[in-house]
């Protein structure tokens, strides 16, 4: 059975990945609500992501999304941008 959510975002056109982006950027809101993380590409490499907000990225990441986030997984690449940390999320949920 669907969820409701599930059920809405069908109706308006709006993909799985889109909405797993749209709830990482609620995350990063609650942690730092001073960035455009819609259009940001580079969260770590520009150091706009501190290690304390990866560190609580990681574990909210992990909780909400039942996910382990490996040391191998913390590379610049998978945190750079929503996006790239939906991907990760996705890939690690499989």
């Amino acid at each position: 059975m669907l969820k409701y959510d599930t059920i809405y975002m069908i109706r308006k056109g709006v993909t799985m990945s889109e909405n797993l982006t749209n709830e990482i950027i609620d995350i990063l809101n609650e942690i730092d609500d001073t960035v455009d993380y819609k259009s940001e590409k580079h969260l770590i490499d520009d150091h706009i992501l501190d290690s304390f907000g990866i560190i609580s990225l990681v574990a909210e990441l992990e909780g909400q999304y039942d996910v382990k986030v490996s040391a191998a997984e913390m590379v610049p690449e998978n945190f750079n941008s929503a996006d790239a940390i939906a991907a990760m999320v996705e890939r690690l949920r499989k």
